[in-house]
């Protein structure tokens, strides 16, 4: 089983990223897929999630309007797209595949936001 991260990187304030999780070894349309952060010295937290069935996304309070998660179920892989970025979405951005009680993650990949 593999989670593979990407896009993150250095963007300014106000700014956009769009983050790629590929994933491999399992079945993929069965699992929920989210992305979760985690900020130095905090703890993780649920970014985003899309479900398995249908596909319906739901958002943290404090990314909504800003953030975009969704699916290609062709190519294995979920996307986050990330606008108005601010200072505090800096954080290592995880991938995680969820389907009972089989729990998967990605090894994260940093987002800093800066001017």
């Amino acid at each position: 089983v593999q989670l593979v991260e990407s896009g993150g990187g250095l963007v300014q304030p106000g700014g956009s990223l769009r983050l790629s999780c590929a994933a491999s070894g399992f079945t993929f349309s069965r699992y929920d897929m989210s992305w979760y952060r985690q900020a130095p010295g905090k703890e993780r937290e649920l970014v985003a999630r899309i479900t398995s069935f249908g596909g319906s996304t739901d958002y943290a309070d404090s990314v909504k309007g800003r953030f975009t998660m969704s699916r290609d179920l062709a190519k294995n892989t979920v996307y986050l797209q990330m606008n108005s970025l601010k200072p505090e979405d800096t954080a290592v951005y995880y991938c995680n595949a969820r389907y009972y009680a089989y729990n998967y993650w990605g090894q994260g990949t940093q987002v800093t936001v800066s001017s």
